[in-house]
């Protein structure tokens, strides 16, 4: 049968549904709860019932009192406080903890209280104890009547000086460390409920479990006149309730001390007590003992250390105690009475429960949180009964929160009743447990499992919150010690990279030094001190530093006939460069001095002589090219010098480094700066830009706020419709609360806006919705299927991260030809860098650029369509990226396209793709797939890998291309989720193919980004200056020249034109050459780079390239190949770039012209439609984008709009040059990279998954 569960006056028969509402049976208990009375004029008092957590005397509420009580509200049940002296003094118990310390023996043998380990690891705070502040006037009856009445009461005599009214075990006192104890929270251990002891002389004067904290006994003996109170109360905290007696007035103060100082003095046996360090936080494990010992009583031992469940900090007081030795034997007896009415408390119970066939029923009856409960359990009736070992284990809401175990312990009770201990958490709603031996036999409540409700506890949404706060301090807690060890690691790499660099910069000093060592050695072999009839110094002998005269024969060499004659010359190969200067005078017939100073450390003396000084001389007499050295002879270099020219090449190394380490540093961090900056604008245009439709205020959502949700229907479907309905959820429509009601939208101002308010939880990050005509639906407004989405900003939750698997046939730079394999790579990064995980699987070619794939390495192999298929891994560009290699020779062809196979080639790899996900255990969320060669992967992963063990992955493809496969990319538009294409107007463009027609509804266009950190001025090493928008007119200049110098173009300042393409017919051939012919007819300059897959076209291009080098040689170049490097100075240079496609789906040449501050020239098609703004034509256009104008741009496919704009143009250039540069600055802050398309793509793989 179900257990009887006797909460709040009935016995409750829990069970649970699926929607966790709960049933309960109810049935009349036998057993009253306490009732609470009043007290007659002579303050009799009924004793405590054992309500409350522990014993106290008197009245049975904890009593907490403290240096600021008497500027406290008083509490509904406030008893005035009589007035009158206070009585004599008397010494607390102290309440045994709950741990594993042993009590300390007294001389008198008594036993200390032994308790069983309880661990909570998990549990939170205690909640303070009940503080009541007694002084109404009136003591009050409490009593108990366990269906009967007992008969029993006890009177408290009032008599002046006598009276104490003391809690013997402070049951007042809640500490949070035992309450830690008290519940175990284990994963694999077990540990046991604790059954203490109080202080009583024999065995059946224990108490149960929650009857008592185990207390010390105190022999108080009369002996002289005074108290004698010896040693210290070290470390404990303070609890102190003032409880005046209405009679007499005496008052009793109940104390634990941490640090006192207790003074004796010699009025009738009162001492003093000195409170240096009161803290009020708990009782303590202890024995306090009394000797008879002359004039006073000695109080020893210490009490130990423990901490309070209600902090309060205590001001520097002196109180004045008396101590009456009969109090203390009455507080003995006291103890045992009550503690004999809680058993009976317990007897009755058991017998009740017992006589209706329940297992087990809790103490208190009414479970309330912050408290402490005693679970008990007839093992007779268990499943249980014949084990040894009876524990518990469990959980709080719903099996939600702080799981623990703890053990059963066998009760004095009559029958086979064992019990635990409990803390029911302030957090708490309901307990939920089953009981268990420790091994594999269970007691579930027939598979109901137990559960007690927690009366007056949080309730199940307040939970939810308390859950989501708990967490998000958990993750900030995770945060921080991951930050601390990411910066403890950096340190570590910063030192190790600082000892690394300090051992080169050493080895290099030292390798210099012995590099010039033997230099100067083999200089010293060639050196002399003279050249006869030549060249001598006077005197023969001189060091660093002398005066020598030079002497030269001018008739010895090429100067014979020099009207001039000068020194050139430096000293030990060199090492200064020229040094020494000075001009000669006539000596004697052919002979000519000059006097020098022989440099500091000279060893070797290097001179030429020459017919004038430094950049002024004409004729030279460089001894054959060999130059002209002498020995210093008295400054040979010992190895001091040596060792002190080490030093200094060291020091000039390591100096070299700093600044440049600095200027790194400093260059990384305005990178950084810069990208989130950018970033930032682009998250901001991106809820912009669909403000003509929808906004929010505030624009940036916080979690946790109130936001207006404002929709424009006049520029939607539900345009005029009398009502909108708004419906809204978060984090992609998987909020825990689900979807919100549907509400509807209220009018604002403006007639064509309506509004909504939502509160936005705080476990959000982002906010999903869509509108409606009516309640229950009708016409939608979704955005063509993938809903309205904002960004909600400081929530707890954040997004989880989605696996996205590529199957590619490019990826830049490793297998790259056009722009596909540019957008693999790119859109992976930019992905990644959201927090998602991403991989890539691509063809093993033998013509692989593995040059470019870091730590790649052969993995394993599978078998599929009867061939071996191996598989290597590696990083490119931080992505993870496999290559499935099969055995059969497929990719064994040097070269990606081109093959008559081609299709037979790329569908095997769909299909091994596939096959490698599938054997590999892979579970993504997405399989983007792209172009015609991996288009099989649609339809073969629905027809055949969907149902087998890739369920959950959804399919994303991407036309890059119309032009080629049109059959394969049509089949898998049809079986794929979601369909992209690579710009707006291109999927307009596109719409009507029949291919696409019928999927329109999930088509969407994307514009494709470029990658900041491979096309970024700031951080080229292939251009000369580093520049931003902030220096691009020194930058590009400093480039232009740099171009020109490289390609031999004349240096001058003319416009330059660059073009940077595929010579195809797509790309406008027959535009470019014309735009060629109009730039030089302009005079300006024009570089193209280039080549063509059509032998025909390139060999056209090869003769128009010698034709226009010889005719316009200074001005124009033709480079008909492939050439990174020069790309990224073309870009830099030009001033314009022009791109003048017939059709072009995305493009990417003029968003990285942009990037580089050059101006694009474009035809209006595709992705250049939607990227370059003309400066005379769209401004309006660009405005509703959130940009301003960047271009030029023309209609048609002929002559004359080529010159339209490039008229324009270079116009711009030579007319009005301030605001050509403006421009320049303007398109470069412009953000062209993949932190929008990330975004877009990020909801589209949501949609995907809707």
């Amino acid at each position: 049968m179900d257990a009887v569960l006797p909460v709040q006056r009935f016995i409750c028969y829990g069970t649970r549904n699926s929607s966790e509402r709960r049933t309960f049976s109810v049935a009349k208990p036998s057993v009253e709860l306490f009732s609470i009375g009043r007290a007659n004029s002579s303050s009799r008092v009924t004793l405590s019932s054992w309500r409350k957590d522990c014993v106290s005397i008197g009245v049975s509420n904890h009593i907490i009192a403290s240096a600021d009580f008497s500027r406290r509200k008083p509490r509904k049940d406030q008893i005035q406080k009589p007035k009158g002296p206070a009585p004599k003094g008397f010494m607390p118990k102290s309440r045994v903890g709950a741990s594993t310390q042993k009590n300390e023996k007294s001389n008198t043998g008594d036993k200390g209280g032994s308790s069983t380990v309880i661990s909570d690891e998990h549990s939170g705070p205690r909640e303070k104890p009940t503080e009541t502040k007694v002084g109404s006037g009136e003591d009050g009856d409490i009593e108990y009547a366990p269906g009967k009445e007992l008969g029993r009461r006890v009177e408290i005599e009032n008599e002046a000086d006598r009276t104490i009214l003391t809690n013997q075990i402070l049951g007042a006192v809640r500490n949070e460390t035992e309450e830690k104890e008290r519940i175990a929270v284990t994963d694999n251990g077990v540990t046991e409920t604790p059954t203490p002891e109080i202080f009583a002389q024999s065995e059946e004067d224990e108490k149960p479990i929650a009857e008592t904290c185990a207390e010390r006994e105190i022999g108080d003996e009369v002996g002289g006149s005074g108290t004698l109170i010896d040693e210290h109360i070290t470390k404990t905290e303070v609890v102190k309730s003032d409880i005046e007696d209405e009679a007499e007035g005496t008052t009793s103060m109940r104390l634990l001390f941490t640090d006192v100082k207790i003074n004796e003095t010699e009025e009738d046996g009162r001492f003093s007590v000195v409170i240096k360090k009161p803290i009020a936080e708990t009782c303590a494990e202890t024995e306090i003992e009394d000797e008879v010992g002359g004039s006073g009583t000695l109080i020893d031992e210490h009490i130990t250390k423990t901490e309070m469940g209600k902090p309060e900090l205590l001001d520097h007081h002196e109180y004045s105690l008396h101590h009456e030795p009969e109090m203390d034997e009455y507080s003995v007896k006291k103890l045992k009475l009550d503690a004999e009415m809680h058993r009976q408390v317990l007897e009755d119970l058991g017998k009740e429960n017992f006589s209706r066939g329940n297992k087990m029923f809790v103490y208190p009856q009414v479970v309330k949180p912050g408290q402490d409960l005693e679970l008990f359990l007839n093992r007779s009736l268990s499943t249980l009964k014949d084990e040894t070992d009876v524990l518990l284990t469990g959980a709080f809401n719903d099996w939600r929160w702080k799981h623990f175990t703890v053990k059963l312990n066998k009760t004095h009770l009559n029958g086979d009743w064992w019990s635990c201990q409990l803390y029911v958490p302030k957090e708490a709603y309901n307990i939920d447990f089953v009981f268990f031996n420790g091994r594999d036999v269970y007691d579930n409540n027939d598979e109901k499992d137990f559960f007690i409700h927690v009366e007056g506890g949080i309730g199940v949404f307040a939970f939810e919150d308390f859950l989501l706060e708990e967490k998000r301090r958990e993750l900030e807690r995770l945060a921080e010690e991951k930050a601390e060890r990411e910066r403890q690691l950096e340190e570590e790499r910063q030192e190790e990279a600082k000892r690394a660099a300090k051992e080169a910069d050493k080895a290099q000093a030292r390798m210099e030094i012995e590099k010039r060592q033997e230099t100067l050695h083999q200089f010293v072999k060639k050196a002399v001190r003279s050249s006869d009839n030549v060249w001598h110094i006077e005197p023969n002998e001189f060091k660093g530093g002398d005066l020598v005269r030079l002497y030269y024969n001018r008739a010895s060499g090429p100067l014979v006939h020099a009207n001039e004659l000068w020194i050139h010359g430096g000293h030990n190969n060199w090492k200064d460069g020229v040094s020494i200067t000075g001009r000669f005078v006539h000596s004697k017939r052919n002979w000519w001095y000059v006097d020098v100073v022989v440099p500091d450390q000279a060893v070797i003396l290097d001179w030429v002589f020459a017919d004038g000084p430094p950049k002024n001389a004409c004729i030279y007499d460089n001894n054959h090219s060999q130059d002209f050295h002498a020995i210093v002879p008295m400054s040979i270099p010992g190895e001091l010098y040596w060792v002190e020219e080490e030093n200094r090449i060291y020091n000039k190394l390591r100096e070299d480094r700093r600044l440049k380490e600095e200027a790194m540093h400093a260059k990384a961090e305005r990178t950084a700066r810069v990208k989130s900056e950018t970033r930032s604008r682009t998250i901001k245009k991106f809820l912009l830009s669909q403000k003509h439709i929808v906004y929010t205020e505030p624009v940036n959502v916080q979690a946790g706020s109130t936001v207006t949700v404002v929709y424009n229907t006049a520029n939607t479907v539900l345009k005029g419709k009398p009502e909108v309905w708004f419906r809204c959820s978060f984090n992609h429509w998987t909020h825990r609360n689900g979807p919100l009601p549907p509400q509807k939208m209220l009018p604002t101002d403006d007639a064509s806006l309506v509004k909504a308010i939502v509160k936005v939880p705080l476990d959000v990050h982002v906010m999903d919705f869509v509108f409606s005509e009516r309640q229950d639906g009708g016409i939608y407004d979704n955005k063509n299927g993938m809903d309205y989405h904002i960004p909600v900003f400081g929530g707890d939750a954040k997004e989880p991260p989605m696996h996205i698997v590529h199957v590619a046939v490019e990826m830049a730079p490793i297998a790259k030809v056009g722009g596909l394999g540019d957008i693999v790579t790119s859109l992976s990064r930019a992905v990644q860098d959201l927090g998602h995980n991403v991989d890539v699987i691509l063809p093993k070619y033998d013509c692989l650029n593995l040059s470019n794939v870091e730590d790649f390495h052969f993995s394993s192999s599978y078998h599929w369509s009867g061939t071996e298929i191996k598989v290597w891994i590696g990083k490119v560009e931080g992505l993870s990226v496999y290559f499935l290699e099969p055995q059969n020779g497929l990719f064994w062809a040097g070269c990606i396209y081109g093959c008559r196979n081609d299709m037979e080639r790329f569908s095997f790899f769909s299909h091994a793709a596939l096959e490698f996900l599938l054997q590999n255990g892979w579970t993504p969320d997405i399989l983007h797939c792209h172009d015609w060669p991996s288009a099989p992967v649609a339809w073969l992963f629905k027809d055949h890998y969907m149902n087998y063990g890739l369920s959950k992955a959804r399919v994303v493809f991407t036309i890059h291309n119309f032009e080629f496969g049109a059959g394969f990319i049509g089949k898998a538009i049809a079986y794929s989720d979601k369909a992209t294409t690579v710009s707006h107007t291109y999927a307009k463009e596109v719409s009507g193919n029949p291919a696409v027609a019928p999927h329109l509804h999930k088509f969407h266009g994307i514009l494709n980004g470029i990658d900041q950190d491979i096309w970024d001025p700031y951080n080229d090493t292939f251009i000369p200056v580093s520049y931003s928008s902030e220096n691009v007119v020194e930058g590009k200049r400093a480039a232009k020249e740099a171009l020109q110098q490289r390609l031999g173009l004349k240096k001058t300042e003319l416009p330059l034109v660059g073009m940077i393409t595929r010579l195809t017919a797509q790309k406008g051939i027959h535009l470019i050459k014309h735009a060629i012919g109009q730039t030089l007819e302009r005079n300006g300059q024009v570089v193209l780079l280039g080549s063509s897959p059509d032998p025909r076209i390139q060999n056209d291009f090869v003769s128009l390239a010698k034709h226009l080098h010889f005719t316009h040689g200074d001005r124009v170049r033709l480079c008909l190949t492939y050439d990174e490097p020069l790309s990224h100075l073309i870009y830099a240079g030009a001033d314009f770039i022009l791109v003048p496609s017939i059709f072009e789906p995305c493009g990417l040449t003029q968003l990285i012209a942009m990037r580089y501050g050059s101006i694009p020239v474009v035809r209006k098609t595709g992705g250049l439609y939607d990227t370059v703004f003309d400066v005379d034509h769209d401004s309006e256009r660009a405005q509703a984008q959130s940009l301003e104008p960047n271009g030029f741009s023309f209609d048609g496919a002929d002559n004359a709009g080529v010159n339209y704009a490039l008229n324009r143009a270079i116009s711009t250039w030579y007319d009005d040059r301030d605001r050509f540069n403006t421009l320049c600055k303007t398109v470069m802050e412009q953000d062209w990279s993949w932190n929008r398309p990330a975004l877009d793509y990020m909801e589209l793989y949501h949609a995907a998954h809707k």
